[in-house]
């Protein structure tokens, strides 16, 4: 067997099974299930029908690059959301089987474990296959923290010099997952100094670009920031998705845009991967990605939910209205672990402990005192569970 396996932690989901292994909850309340960010509004009929009517394709070979079609309407639909001057489908765009599988798959690319003491530096918290992508790679994590102190941005200037020397992947998580940070223009300078100084790549996972509150301010891209401060894409690859924005996680569709010749390597990668996508999905995608009206459904939910959560839980825990993205992360009166596992026991609701997102670094967990909670459900049952986590965060 593979031994950098044995360096893999329990995945966070694991880590709240046995959490919760010998809790009984109260069986006269209805489960509400905070913890995991699947979403759960409907998938829109336009994109049903689609893969509906595409399942003959099914006879045949996908190409790994994926079809035209559907690298064209993702080109189409990157230069409308981030007013990009250009971008090339043919050369700068690539399909993917959701985020979560390139995310992976792209260390395996980049990282050249034969230059010795290869590191990755992510944030922290951080989405857990940022770390095992970079250990099955060869690679050492280095964590940055993301603290309220900083307002959830990464503070890279903690990060010794010896370290980035060494660093081959820095991966960028905008909005973030868990705090919902935004990176502005002046943060993407910085982190594009940083990428040229020391000759790194950037993986930009945005996954939950799509997901905001303010329909004339949507949040900035990678891409989008590179082409404002007159650069190219050079060591740059965003990652998208059409799980969030369009409700389809069980499609596992999305895309890496940016850098041609980054992209040419992956494609070599995947190629021998297995990573083509199903071509009945492809033509489902193209449908999704050409439509803007139920993504901005999808957003006056979600901003619905957010208006009337966050007021109700501001009375009782310390937390605010994420800049983007449908996570709340909030600081909780007790040990983050000991607030869900009671407010599993008493009242039937599923948060997700920070602590299980985060690795201690600079001496401290970041994501300790912290819960995150997915307000992925619709209205209903999101605003009982804030009533009810209310209603146990009084008696704590």
């Amino acid at each position: 067997m593979n031994p950098r396996l044995q360096s893999l932690q329990p995945y966070p989901f694991e880590k709240l099974r046995k959490l919760f292994a010998d809790v009984a909850p109260d069986p006269g309340l209805a489960h509400i299930n905070l913890g995991i960010g699947e979403p759960r509004h409907p998938t829109p009929d336009l994109i049903k029908r689609a893969l509906s009517e595409s399942l003959a394709k099914l006879a045949a070979y996908p190409p790994t690059a994926g079809g035209d079609a559907l690298r064209q309407a993702i080109a189409e639909w990157l230069a409308r959301r981030y007013r990009l001057r250009s971008i090339d489908w043919k050369t700068e765009v690539l399909p993917v089987n959701g985020s979560r599988e390139a995310l992976f798959a792209f260390a395996q690319t980049v990282v050249d474990p034969a230059r010795g003491d290869a590191v990755v530096v992510c944030p922290n918290p951080f989405y857990q296959i940022y770390e095992g992508a970079a250990l099955l790679a060869g690679a050492r994590p280095h964590y940055v923290n993301t603290t309220s102190e900083h307002g959830f941005a990464a503070d890279y200037g903690s990060v010794p010099e010896d370290v980035w020397r060494r660093t081959q992947l820095l991966y960028v998580c905008s909005p973030g997952n868990p705090t919902g940070k935004v990176l502005d223009l002046a943060e993407w300078k910085d982190i594009f100094t940083l990428a040229d100084r020391h000759g790194l790549v950037v993986a930009s996972d945005e996954c939950y670009s799509e997901i905001y509150f303010d329909e004339a301010a949507p949040p900035l891209g990678a891409l989008q920031a590179a082409t404002e401060l007159g650069r190219g894409f050079e060591r740059l690859v965003m990652f998208s998705s059409l799980s969030k924005r369009s409700n389809v996680p069980g499609m596992r569709s999305g895309f890496v845009a940016g850098d041609a010749a980054v992209l040419k390597a992956f494609l070599l990668y995947r190629t021998y991967h297995g990573g083509a996508m199903n071509p009945a999905v492809q033509d489902a995608s193209v449908a999704a990605w050409r439509d803007e009206a139920h993504v901005r459904e999808n957003r006056r939910k979600y901003s619905e939910k957010f208006a009337r959560i966050v007021p109700m839980m501001q009375k009782a825990l310390r937390l605010d209205r994420p800049e983007a993205g449908f996570y709340l992360w909030a600081r909780t009166p007790v040990a983050d672990t000991e607030f869900a596992r009671r407010l599993y026991a008493e009242r039937h609701v599923t948060v997700l402990p920070g602590s299980f997102l985060a690795r201690e670094a600079s001496g401290v967990n970041p994501g300790a005192h912290y819960v995150r909670m997915a307000l992925v459900a619709e209205i209903d049952e999101c605003v009982e569970a804030a009533r009810r986590i209310v209603e146990f965060t009084g008696i704590l």
